[in-house]
């Protein structure tokens, strides 16, 4: 069915939850069992997989995938092109009590532009990550993530850099790195990753 909010046609399956207040941008679509709640701004041509949350607050780019069983916290904003795995976990307390209520105490974490979060991976609240970065599944993020980074293990830990285009980059003598399918050339200075062309 095609539901309408606030004058933007989006898609909704029957078995799927949207509060009011939520905002949804046009072409996104919304998949079994998913909950939307208040608050929220969710850009357009998203994919919300099975079983999702959405909690109040959270900020959902344009073009964003979230695969089945993810549950995306107060505090959480990810930016265009972003890709979250099945059952990836965000936290938004680092240090819960189920006694002490910690609700205005919640850490951001940002997910930056094109960033792909794998699998069963985990990010600790307040550790952003950078442009393209790429999380291994599994991976438990505990840390800033540099923009391009490769990020695998518990504790996470860089192993290379990726393209654009999700390809391991290779840096010659000169710190050049070509993507093998773009062609897009890559730089990398000071431990920072540039695309330069």
């Amino acid at each position: 069915m095609i539901s309408k909010q606030a004058d933007i046609n989006y898609f909704k399956h029957s078995s799927a939850i949207v509060d009011e207040g939520c905002s949804i941008g046009e072409g996104t679509k919304i998949w079994h069992f998913s909950h939307i709640m208040p608050d929220c701004s969710i850009g357009q041509n998203c994919n919300i997989g099975q079983n999702v949350v959405v909690s109040p607050e959270v900020v959902l780019g344009n073009n964003v995938k979230i695969q089945n069983n993810v549950s995306i916290y107060t505090g959480v904003k990810c930016e265009d092109d972003v890709f979250l795995g099945p059952s990836m976990v965000f936290t938004n307390v680092i240090n819960p009590r189920s006694a002490v209520n910690r609700r205005g105490q919640y850490s951001e974490t940002i997910v930056r532009k094109g960033a792909s979060i794998g699998a069963n991976a985990t990010i600790v609240c307040g550790h952003n990550i950078g442009e393209f970065a790429f999380i291994g599944a599994g991976t438990v993020v505990t840390k800033e993530v540099p923009a391009y980074a490769l990020i695998v293990g518990n504790p996470g830990r860089q192993v290379g850099w990726m393209s654009e285009y999700g390809h391991r980059l290779k840096f010659n003598e000169e710190n050049i790195a070509v993507c093998i399918e773009s062609g897009n050339k890559y730089q990398i200075e000071d431990n920072i990753v540039t695309k330069i062309s």
